[in-house]
């Protein structure tokens, strides 16, 4: 089976809302996730919330500077590396994403409300086609649940 290559398009709810829903989805599965974000700073804001984002529950994860990062089932970088031998790829911030072909699963999240995120998501979205992937779009819902679109 091929890499699947899906887009979270967000609309009404900010990253920060929707990516623990998502995290624990793939955590459910037995997947080992990497998260890479487009700066250190979002990186270190999203490894504080992963461990506060609910009142009764935390993602287990680490970065760079936590260290054994094979061992950790989520693993927060700014770089293209996969340490911990993840399944899943999360895109978020416009990361500039490494060969998806190691994967099973590839997730870029991006901005709606932001042009430029919008433009380099279809860009994205077209070389992934060219390259072969499965190829997922989904919107986000005013609840901010998904609704598959293509």
């Amino acid at each position: 089976m091929g890499v699947e290559v899906m887009f979270y398009h967000l609309l009404h709810k900010p990253l920060e809302a929707a990516l623990p829903q998502l995290l624990l989805k793939c955590l459910e599965r037995d997947w080992k996730v990497v998260v890479q974000t487009g700066s250190e700073e979002r990186c270190s804001a999203l490894d504080a919330h992963l461990w506060t984002f609910s009142d009764d529950s935390f993602l287990p994860h680490g970065t760079k500077t936590d260290g054994y990062a094979e061992h950790q089932p989520i693993y927060l970088t700014t770089d293209q590396d996969n340490p911990n031998e993840a399944d899943v790829r999360f895109l978020v911030d416009r990361a500039e994403p490494p060969a998806l072909s190691g994967y099973k699963r590839a997730i870029y999240m991006f901005d709606g409300n932001d042009q430029d995120a919008l433009a380099e998501a279809r860009l994205r979205w077209k070389a992934a086609k060219s390259e072969g992937f499965e190829i997922a779009y989904w919107q986000q819902t005013q609840s901010g649940g998904w609704e598959k679109k293509a």
